[in-house]
């Protein structure tokens, strides 16, 4: 079974060679068949740059470039499009949870769950560093706000780290319209829809520095998002 894994990077030329580094040694050491798609939201720094010489010489490590800067959803939907796994994982690309927890989702996937999300606030999670505490108010925030608008039956929509099968994912991401930071959630509104069935599985998680996304300084777009997937919803757009 070949995993495809897809990275949205947005400016993360100072880490982005030692975290393709760390997934190509593990993948190995797990004899794991993989296609790293790395998804350049159009960068400013040397990030493309970095992953192409990477490439180069890796035919399993592809890059695709966003020509500007569309938002973490558009980049994970033009990985998930153009990926051929049976699996698809989506991970961040800090690694703030690490791919030693892989296998329990492919576990969850072959109980016969089509989709497994990572979460931070499930008992079992193990926080390694945690977010300061002005993140930690606006993610509060952030979920009372989705569990008033749209309820998802999961506790932690925003962990970064989702596996989905490869049909399903590419079926959900072709229906996909936020490109933002909410798209996770529309994700989930989806996949609640058209019946497919999500696993929530506790995560280790470490907080690393050098975040691009601020709720509180994105929060007038992080409303209009989470207020058009409402209203997709009212509307019927949600449905099959």
């Amino acid at each position: 079974m070949k995993l495809s894994l897809v990275i949205p990077a947005y400016n993360e030329a100072a880490r982005i060679e030692q975290s393709l580094a760390q997934i190509l040694s593990y993948l190995a050491e797990v004899s794991q068949p993989a296609e790293i798609i790395v998804v350049d939201d159009g960068s400013t720094d040397t990030t493309a740059e970095k992953v192409q010489a990477m490439a180069a010489s890796r035919p399993d490590l592809r890059l695709l470039r966003l020509p500007r800067n569309l938002g973490k959803g558009a980049a994970v939907k033009a990985g998930v499009l153009a990926s051929q796994g049976d699996e698809v994982l989506i991970s961040d690309a800090d690694l703030s949870t690490p791919l030693s927890e892989l296998p329990r989702f492919l576990a969850a996937l072959a109980d016969g769950f089509d989709l497994a999300i990572g979460s931070r606030q499930l008992p079992g999670s193990r926080l390694i560093r945690h977010q300061p505490w002005l993140r930690q108010l606006a993610g509060v925030l952030f979920g009372f706000f989705v569990r008033m608008l749209v309820p998802v039956g999961v506790v932690d929509t925003q962990c970064g780290f989702k596996l989905l099968r490869g049909p399903a994912a590419r079926e959900l991401f072709q229906r996909l319209t936020i490109p933002g930071f909410c798209f996770d959630v529309e994700l989930l509104v989806l996949a609640q829809a058209l019946g497919f069935q999500v696993a929530e599985l506790p995560v280790s998680w470490e907080n690393m520095a050098g975040s691009k996304v601020s709720l509180v300084r994105h929060l007038p777009q992080v409303a209009r998002e989470l207020l058009r997937i409402r209203w997709n919803l009212w509307r019927g757009g949600c449905r099959p």
